[in-house]
Formats: structure tokens, sequence, C-alpha cells
């Protein structure tokens, strides 16, 4: 639309052409999501298998290079494709108003002009004359009725059917107002969509295009957002994505992935999906920042990124990324729909969306469901960053102690069962085996969501490694029975082994001692450990009565009072004697490092606890 709108030509606008225009642009997106499905599981996938040497190499980073330029396709035709449905949801409004004014008019016989003022007929009489009050006119005015001056009429007049005039026009004239402004905002827009001339799609342009989104989702908060069922519970969810049109489920991708691609109960290809393109968004987000923060979390992302387009077997899946609090990432090496077995690992202390994430823990999860698989080709596994895991600092000696806390164990719990919920409600076997797994802090944030009423949803067996407790007194309090709650515990494993109080009160270690062996560790977890077992002695001491059995959480879940099953895992290189560090602490998945006790989580996995080799408790 363009000049003064007027009433008229707001009543003539076909809404219909432009949602015609946002099929065109959403054909254009499919296409350019389909040529990147393309590239990145045949082409790619198949020169990989086929192809070596330089050559190769480079028709890869050609290709990977090809794939991001038709992922930057298909998100801004996406974009466009949205604005155009949501200018005409928008307009749709203000025209329905408008014909509601004009049928009113039309009833009362009054006559709406060009200008949109209204004439209303003679009526009513005078009350000291009894003579028939003459007709007027009202001028419309788009300011709402308490905002606005008394109505002035061409003509003074007690007429009845003044009011109901001005009532029209006022009417008549918001909706003009409001389309003016609807059409102001969304050309505005749409203008900005644009991308530079050029073949190759460059970083700045990913910047370019998440504030592209970001001002579409704006616009399109009425038009879509309102409809996501966020207060619902996954199953809810899930019903509510199997009923959209592939159209209305098109739309959604394209401009809220962050927000479908982080809904537990979304089918995990849809969710893998729509993180790839948010991941993308959010590394052009990042771009433009030059903070410490954000160039490390960018880091991450790229390694997953590059993780992602690398492919695979078992094959990658996206099912979360964000970039609040210390960084979302879920990661699953199988699809969880059509895994008879899933497992879900939560890791613990310092683990936030950094290289140090993309590169180990995603590795911790690709070996198990690698070591799964080779029990039952229908397996898969997940490494779930779902929460803030305490952060540790060297720098920090006296924030070191936030790990004693539970706090952030027990705000994950919520949102690791609200995830496991909805891998229940998408699986598609009748009832698959899920394990739930927990590594070092992540094992309480485990043990905390199983102690939650209804324990962690559809979870068969839970496994408890390098542990500092879950809080519980034991394994019966974690839902699923001591005989499917299953240990790792390496002896030299500084975490696990942490001294119990009763040990603490003859610790010889002072202050300077525990720096000493903390900074030996290495790396910020070691420092942790060194201040606190610094302070064990006088922290623990003023318990004389506590037993061997507690930890940091409760009871020591590798202690033969707490019940569970310790399968047997080497003792790991002790941390200063055979300068192995944190090492002891970070095995337990490793199938070259450890590989009897990879091959235990492996069989738990699959479901076949009953076959792992036992360990003595403590």
């Amino acid at each position: 639309m363009s000049g003064v709108l007027t009433w008229a030509q707001l009543r003539e606008v076909k809404c219909s052409e432009l949602e015609d225009a946002a099929d065109g642009w959403g054909r254009a997106s499919n296409r350019a999501d389909a040529a990147r499905d393309r590239i990145d599981k045949q082409l790619l996938a198949g020169l990989a298998a086929s192809q070596e040497g330089e050559a190769a190499e480079a028709a890869v980073t050609r290709l990977r290079e090809l794939s991001r330029n038709f992922q930057y396709v298909y998100t801004e035709c996406g974009l466009v494709r949205t604005t155009l449905n949501s200018f005409a949801f928008e307009l749709r409004g203000t025209q329905r108003k408008l014909a509601d004014a004009l049928d009113d008019a039309e009833v009362l016989k009054f006559t709406v002009h060009e200008d949109g003022s209204v004439s209303f007929p003679a009526g009513g009489e005078n009350a000291l004359t009894r003579e028939e009050l003459p007709g007027g006119k009202a001028a419309g005015s788009a300011v709402p009725p308490l905002l606005a001056p008394p109505p002035a009429f061409t003509g003074p007049s007690p007429n009845p059917n003044a009011a109901k005039a001005q009532d029209i026009a006022d009417r008549i004239a918001r909706a003009v107002s409001e389309a003016r402004a609807v059409d102001l905002q969304y050309t505005g827009t749409l203008r900005k969509l644009t991308a530079q001339d050029g073949l190759k799609v460059t970083d700045a342009m990913w910047t370019d295009a998440s504030g592209d989104a970001t001002a579409v989702r704006g616009l399109a908060s009425d038009y879509l957002a309102d409809a996501i069922p966020g207060d619902k519970t996954p199953a809810e969810r899930k019903a509510w994505w199997d009923g959209l049109t592939q159209e209305e489920r098109e739309e959604y991708l394209a401009v809220y992935p962050d927000r479908i691609g982080n809904v537990d109960g979304i089918p995990a290809e849809v969710r893998d999906a729509a993180n790839r393109d948010n991941l993308q968004l959010l590394m052009g987000k990042l771009e433009g920042q030059g903070d410490e923060k954000s160039q490390t979390r960018l880091a991450g992302l790229r390694s997953i990124d590059e993780q992602l387009r690398a492919g695979g077997n078992p094959p990658m899946y996206l099912l979360g990324i964000g970039d609040e609090g210390n960084g979302r990432a879920i990661v699953a090496y199988g699809n969880p729909d059509t895994a008879r077995n899933v497992s879900a690992y939560v890791p613990g202390l310092g683990t936030a969306l950094d290289e140090d994430f993309a590169k180990n823990d995603l590795k911790r999860a690709r070996d198990t469901a690698v070591g799964a698989r080779e029990y039952d080709p229908s397996s898969a596994a997940i490494v779930w960053l779902g929460y803030d895991a305490p952060q540790l600092s060297a720098d920090d000696i006296t924030g070191n102690a936030d790990v004693m806390s539970a706090d952030q164990a027990q705000v994950g719990a919520t949102a690791y069962n609200e995830f496991m919920s909805g891998i229940s409600a998408t699986n598609q076997n009748e009832d698959p085996h899920v394990t739930a797994i927990g590594h070092s802090y992540g094992s309480l944030t485990v043990g905390q969501a199983a102690q939650r009423p209804g324990g962690i949803p559809g979870a068969d067996d839970i496994v408890l490694l390098g542990s500092p407790g879950t809080g519980a007194d034991s394994a019966d309090d974690l839902g699923v029975g001591r005989k499917h709650v299953f240990v790792g515990a390496a002896e030299n494993d500084p975490v696990t082994a942490m001294p119990a109080k009763v040990e603490a009160r003859g610790m010889a270690m002072g202050a300077g001692s525990g720096a000493a062996v903390g900074m030996a560790m290495g790396g910020p977890v070691g420092a942790a450990v060194g201040s606190v077992g610094a302070g064990a002695a006088a922290y623990f001491a003023q318990d004389a009565q506590a037993d061997d059995r507690e930890i940091w959480y409760g009871t020591d879940p590798a202690h033969e009072a707490f019940g569970a099953q310790r399968f047997r895992v080497g003792d790991g290189p002790r941390p200063i004697g055979d300068g192995g560090g944190f090492a002891a602490h970070s095995n337990y998945f490793n199938p070259a490092e450890d590989e009897e006790s990879a091959d235990n989580i492996a069989l738990i996995v699959a479901g076949r606890g009953r076959e792992i080799s036992t360990q003595e408790h403590r």
C-alpha cells in the first residue's frame, strides 16, 4: 500500500494476494532446505566414504560452504514468508473492524463519506417545539474515546442518531489508522530483508540474519508465538505439533527455531532441524560481540556446528541449543524417538557451552552410543546440558565453595525431568528402555530428579559416575529399585573419594598443602578440590558423630549402606603420586582409558545391566 490510505482502499485490499506471495517465498525456502539436506546427507556423506586426498578435502570444504549458503537462503526466505503472512493476518484484523463499522452504518441507513465521516438522518424531537430534530454529520477520530475531546458535529444536535454516527465514524478512523501503522511497520521490515550481492554468505550476513529473525519474531508474536503451548505437558505439546498443517510447521521452524527446537515433546527430527538453524543465528548474534564470554561460547558453537556438518555414525541430533545462563546444549547420537534404548547423561562441575564441552562431553555421549549399539543397534545416547552446573574458578577460591550447594542441582532436576518426559512422549516404541546417567555434580542433579514425586519420567535404570552423592540415604530413594541403580567410583577419583567426615577429622592436610594438591591436579576443578580439601578438616570436624558412609551429599553411592550395584572401573592414576591430576574423574566413559567402565555403561544402557562386572562396595 502507498500514499494516504482511505477506508475504501482498506476495504479492497486482497490479503489473499499477500498470502499467495508468502507461499511463493515458502516454496523457495523449502527448495533451499531440500538442497542443503541433499548436500549434508548425500553428497558429503558419499564423498567422505569414497574419496580421500587434497581434492576430496577441497570439495568437502566447498560443499559445506554451499550448504551454509542454502541454509541462509532457507532462513531469509522463510522470514519473508512469515512477514507477509503476518502482514495479511494483521490487515485482516483491521478489515474486520472496518467491515463491522460499515455494516452497522448500513443497518442504520447512515451514509459513510469518502473522508470517513458519517451522516445521520433526522430523528427524535425537540422537547419544546415537538419538531423532528435535524440530521447531521460526525467526523471520526482515531484517538481512543477516553483521550479524545468532546465530539464536534457540523451542527449541534441532541439527535439520538448523533452518538451512533460518532461511534461508527471513530471506529472507521481507528481501523484506517491501525492499517496505516501496520503497513508502515511491515514495509520497513520487508525492506530490511535483503541480502548482500555475491555468492558467499559471510559471518556478517548471519549476524544480520539474526537481527532479521528477532524483528520478524516481534511482528509474528500474535500470529504464531502465542499459540506455542509452553505451559502444557510434553505429551500435549506433541499433540499440538501433530495437529498443525505442514505450512504452519514450516513457518514455526523458519521464524521460531529457538522456541520449537527447545520444546520438550516436539519430535527429535523436528528439534534437530530447528536447532541447526538456530545454531547459525546464535553464532551470527555472537559474531558481533567481542567480550570474552561471547567468544568462548562462539568457539563452542562453532565446534558443535563442525561436528554436525561432518556427520558420522551414529548420526547426531541437536535437541537443544541456547545462550541463556552458562549456555544450553542437548546432543543425541542416534534418534531417541526410534531407539529402543535411550540414555541421557548430565555433566557436572565446570560444564558450560564452550569448546571443552563440545570436545569432551559430546565424545562421552558418542562413546556411550557406540558401545551400547554393539549390544543392541537400536540405542541412542544423549548429553544434556540443560542447566547451569557450578562454575569453578582457580581465581576465586571463595566461589569454589559454591560446589557444596545443591541449589543448581535442584533447579536442574526439574528441567531434566521435563526433558525426560518429552523423550517418553515422542519415543515410538511401546516400552523403551531409558537410562538416566549423572557424572560428577550431574549425579546430584540426577539424584535430585529421581527423588521428585513420580521419579524421572520413563527411567528404568540410573547410573552414577564419580558421584559426590545424590542427597539420598539409600538407592531405594531413587525410584527405580536398588537393583537398577548402578555406581561407578574410581578409587583415585578425587570427587567420589573425597574424605568422609570421620576421615576429615584426622586429616593432616592444612590450608597450604590443600592448595598444593589442587594445583597439582590442574585446572579450575583441581583448584576447587584443593581449596575445599584445605578446609575439609575444619568444616567436617563439627560433626563428631558422622560415620564413613557420608560424603558431600548424603550417603556415598559406592558404599554398601547405599545399596546400589557397584560396577567395576579402573582405579585411575593417583592425582599426585602418578601425576594423573583429575584423570580418574574423567575416564569413566572413555573406552581407550577405562575399557571395563565404558563397557559396563554400554551394557546398562543396552538393557543388559545383569551382565556387568561388579566391584566390591566400600
